[in-house]
């Protein structure tokens, strides 16, 4: 290939590296990017740590009624009861339910009071935000989607005796939760997550220091790992706990969290870890919890530093393919597309998450390229040859030559057993004196279509059009199972098709034509006849000469075969001996059947 060549495909290769990545992170593609990850890095490895949920499933719903219509009395006993003994108390009780407005000012302050004496409640807020245009240090206006419009807190007392986390679920473009906000930014200071503040209380029980996962974005976010599906983890009823038939010893040094688990409290999402399925919310909680324990969270990668990255690997695996064959292309881009999956585990192991199907979008791309590059070049250097080809040949001779490299059409022939079928117009001379040429031509164009698709539907070789007739060769150039029968398939497809042309025609025209057909089979010399700048593929012989003798001894609408072909197709077929008949140029006489019915 031509220097200039390769410098165009270059060109194309980094245009479509450049498009590709632009159109990843756009977020075209990204949602399917984003679910594949998940298939490769989302996996269910609940570890022993001890986090519980305490539902308020339909048992509890069907005991105690609606939440919204409860006392502060029933959340303020839960509360008690996990606490009643000081050494077996949990470590942290979270409420992922927002108790913002006072009901009964007895009830409210009992579980303030409660909570306060405890010291291990977070309680959940939630903030409400609106996109706005703010304007940054530098002067450069930005849109903000997560700008505060709104907060919604505990009541006061509440409030005052516990430490709030917001409980807003991030959903991602596809409706999956992958994501999660470690803190917002309110008044000047961080207000932190209802997760974050349960996780920070349990490090703080062991003794240990809680440590802010690394973020990203204006609304602080990260990425993380599912450790459980749903109903992944320890699940008890909040009914059963208030009743005492859970012993509530079984939460000690625990993380607790308290939560809708009914499917019409509507607090439910489909996790990265099973998009089938939905999570309630509490247990999304309860996920990003574990991360945070595991250290199980990530970043997205720098744009910047992956397109560097990509553009490396599709440079160096473009000039690999380059030159290779196929067969080594295909092996180098399995391997390409391996490493990708490779590499795109082990970064998110380490707290990156990559693109996954992009690096391989771009390199099958540059594969193509490539491939289709090289299969224009072969084509180029045919094209000449084929069109000279086509005037003379056969469409199944030019195609087979255009996929067989090995085949030369060069003058001789070959003896083969075939099948050859004669098919002519009847009264077509007759009805051409009384029409315009141009009818003339529009009828002979449509019965010279139906003989052809009907030869080409059933196998056969198109062989040449003499006048109204036309010639067909089964088993040349190239072998043809059942050879025989598709010859008389073919025969029935044409005077099946005939009728119903005949009909349209008598209408329009007042004149009705049908077909003559002849079929004979045996040995015949089939091969290319002529001289070296004119040649005919064909077929000659007795054989030919008695198939186009039966023809022309059929009458409109008949269908004759040879005796030979009848042996072949008889317990396939329905025919009327006709006897034998002399035909011209042969000593003897040829016995003859009329075709009656094909069963296909």
């Amino acid at each position: 290939m031509r220097k200039k060549d390769y410098i165009k495909t270059t060109i194309i290769t980094i245009f479509i590296m450049i498009a590709s990545i632009g159109f990843h992170f756009l977020g075209a593609a990204g949602s399917w990017d984003v679910r594949i990850s998940d298939w490769l890095n989302q996996k269910e490895t609940v570890t022993d740590k001890k986090i519980y949920i305490i539902g308020i499933d339909d048992k509890t719903l069907e005991k105690y009624g609606p939440v919204n219509t409860w006392s502060r009395e029933i959340p303020a006993r839960l509360v008690e009861l996990l606490n009643a003994d000081g050494k077996t108390h949990p470590a942290v009780i979270g409420f992922d339910v927002i108790y913002s407005e006072n009901v009964d000012e007895t009830a409210d302050n009992h579980f303030a009071k409660a909570c306060q004496k405890a010291g291990n409640v977070v309680a959940a807020m939630s903030f409400s935000f609106k996109e706005q245009p703010e304007t940054e240090e530098d002067g450069t206006v930005i849109y903000n989607p997560y700008h505060v419009e709104d907060v919604i807190t505990p009541y006061k007392s509440l409030r005052d005796s516990v430490d709030c986390g917001f409980a807003n679920t991030t959903i991602d473009a596809d409706g999956c939760v992958r994501q999660a906000m470690a803190y917002v930014d309110h008044n000047g200071e961080p207000v932190y997550s209802l997760s974050f503040q349960c996780y920070k209380k349990y490090r703080k029980s062991q003794g240990k220091e809680a440590e802010l996962p690394e973020t990203y974005g204006r609304n602080n976010s990260f990425y993380f790992s599912y450790s459980g599906k749903p109903g992944g983890y320890n699940l008890v009823s909040m009914a059963d706990v208030l009743d005492g038939t859970v012993d509530a010893g079984i939460f000690q040094d625990a993380i607790v969290l308290v939560g809708a688990y009914a499917v019409g409290m509507q607090d439910a999402y489909p996790p990265a870890v099973s998009h089938n399925s939905q999570m309630y919310g509490v247990e999304i909680h309860a996920n990003i919890i574990e991360a945070l324990l595991e250290g199980k969270t990530q970043l997205p990668v720098s744009p910047l530093l992956y397109a560097i990255a990509a553009g490396l690997i599709c440079g160096i695996f473009f000039l690999l393919v380059r030159k290779a064959k196929i067969v080594i292309s295909s092996l180098l881009l399995a391997a390409f597309v391996i490493l990708d999956l490779i590499l795109a585990k082990v970064f998110y192991t380490r707290g990156i998450v990559t693109p996954v199907i992009l690096l391989p979008v771009v390199l099958a791309l540059i594969y193509l390229v490539r491939l289709i590059q090289g299969y224009l070049v072969e084509i180029h250097r045919r094209r000449h040859v084929l069109n000279v080809f086509k005037q003379y040949v056969a469409p199944q001779v030019v195609d087979k030559i255009s996929k067989d490299r090995d085949f030369k059409l060069v003058l001789g022939g070959e003896t083969r057993h075939v099948a050859v079928l004669f098919v002519d117009i009847r009264g077509f001379t007759t009805m051409s004196e009384s029409l315009r040429p141009d009818e003339v031509v529009e009828i002979l164009n449509e019965y010279l279509s139906l003989t052809t698709k009907s030869i080409f539907d059933n196998g056969g070789t198109l062989d040449k059009f003499v006048g109204d007739a036309t010639m067909a060769v089964f088993n040349a150039p190239f072998d043809l199972d059942d050879y025989i029968f598709r010859a008389v398939c073919t025969a029935w497809d044409m005077k099946a098709g005939a009728d119903a042309i005949a009909d349209q025609f008598e209408k329009r025209f007042g004149k009705r034509v049908a077909f003559g057909i002849g079929i004979n089979c045996g040995e015949a010399v089939v091969g290319n006849i002529g001289c070296d700048f004119r040649m005919d593929y064909t077929a000659i012989g007795d054989t030919v000469n008695t198939a186009a003798r039966l023809e022309s001894n059929a009458e409109r609408g008949q269908i004759l075969i040879s005796e030979q072909v009848y042996e072949a197709v008889k317990d396939r077929t329905e025919v009327t001996p006709i006897g034998e008949i002399p035909l011209k140029g042969k000593s003897n006489g040829v016995f003859v059947y009329q075709l009656d019915k094909v069963m296909k």
